[in-house]
């Protein structure tokens, strides 16, 4: 395990999250804040995800001690020009699966760790390039998994990862949800 100068808190429901930041070898709790995850319209791109790990983690500003920090990310997949977040239901899913089929977006990843005196913020982007996908194979992915709590409706490590992704240029862990090898660094010089 590497130990971190302050205790290390995950302010992320997210499995995926959770699962990186173990196998990465650091010890760490996981707490929540509830916040709304609304941005201004004029941010584009890595500015949208940069600003919401930021906003995450400074709704742990009154609750850390001088002795931990807080590790906070969000991701946002970019299609030509248009952020597409998490699905909340079956339609948007599928809508958002039909803008990616046969396409390349750009996942984006930031993440912000914040402690009582210091705050670093920084976003790993990854380009994705979707296969043409069939009505079927969008249904299946739909039916069969949980595209819902992920940003752009897929997680890059479920079937349609193996399924329908043609390529990528960059970081598979950025599109997880997590740029490892910055947070890792990071976490080591805070």
């Amino acid at each position: 395990m590497f130990n971190t100068k302050k205790q290390l808190v995950l302010g992320s429901k997210s499995p995926r999250r959770q699962q990186l930041l173990r196998d990465l070898g650091f010890e760490f709790t996981v707490q929540t804040q509830e916040i709304e995850e609304n941005y201004p319209s004029h941010l584009q791109g890595a500015a949208i995800a940069e600003y919401l790990a930021l906003k995450k983690a400074q709704a742990f500003s009154s609750v850390l001690n001088s002795n931990q920090m807080v590790l906070c990310s969000d991701t946002v997949v970019w299609l030509n020009g248009e952020s597409l977040a998490k699905a909340s239901n079956e339609s948007e899913a599928r809508e958002m699966l039909q803008k990616l089929s046969g396409q390349s977006h750009q996942v984006i990843t930031a993440f912000c760790l914040l402690s009582q005196d210091k705050t670093v913020c920084k976003s790993d982007s990854t380009l994705v390039q979707f296969k043409k996908l069939s009505e079927q194979e969008i249904e299946h992915y739909i039916t069969h998994y949980q595209p819902f709590d992920k940003a752009g409706a897929y997680g890059i490590q479920e079937w349609i990862g193996m399924w329908g992704i043609e390529k990528i240029e960059g970081s598979y862990f950025t599109v997880m949800g997590l740029p490892t090898h910055l947070v890792a660094q990071e976490l080591l010089h805070f």
